[in-house]
């Protein structure tokens, strides 16, 4: 049974329920699966002004942290991460920014990854943010899954190649409907892994 972890990021609940649509479709593949978060590192002046992020703190404070442990732990990751500005927040970014250690002794080499994004509007960096995680990933010596067009449901989330991605609508709510697509982002994570350290 391979292992993987699924690491987020999430201010408002976006992406806590992609992973969660992930860690879902890891189990339904037969693995082993961590949920874990990247640890939040916004001053609480900024989280106090923003009502939903607060608020989703406080219904995901019991998720675990996520740590260097996990990253050595998984065969394959899962990462779901909003953008900003184009490229990581700083929570996410620093959580990869501290794995030097394991990147040093070889301990993220040919992990298999995938990652999915979000943004507030439909060309706000979801494609640019996935792409840079993965420019950090081939430092680290992994083998990218990105799902391609490997199933249809790919074009019925909005076509995304690198990875699923969705727009958040001032109400909150997911624009376009991408469970299905991040449930076969998350199997095909599973089954290349499988063929890797299966």
């Amino acid at each position: 049974m391979v292992k993987i972890a699924v690491i987020y990021y999430s201010s408002t609940g976006t992406n806590y329920q992609l992973a969660n649509w992930a860690v879902e479709a890891v189990k339904e593949a037969g693995a082993e699966v961590r949920l874990v978060r990247a640890e939040e590192t916004a001053p609480q002046a900024a989280i106090n002004s923003n009502p939903a992020w607060k608020k989703h703190i406080e219904e995901t404070k019991e998720v675990q942290i996520a740590s260097s442990d996990d990253i050595e732990w998984a065969d394959g990751i899962i990462f779901s991460t909003p953008t900003r500005f184009g490229t990581l927040p700083s929570q996410m970014k620093q959580f990869i920014d501290m794995q030097g250690g394991l990147w040093a002794s070889g301990k993220t080499i040919n992990k298999v990854v995938s990652a999915m994004s979000s943004a507030s509007n439909s060309h706000g960096g979801q494609e640019a943010t996935i792409l840079n995680l993965y420019t950090a990933m081939m430092h680290w010596g992994t083998i990218i899954v990105p799902p391609g067009y490997t199933d249809p449901v790919t074009f019925e989330s909005g076509g995304n190649p690198y990875g699923t991605s969705v727009t958040q609508g001032q109400d909150g709510s997911m624009v376009e409907d991408v469970e299905a697509a991040v449930k076969h982002q998350a199997k095909r994570t599973v089954e290349i892994t499988e063929k890797i350290h299966g």
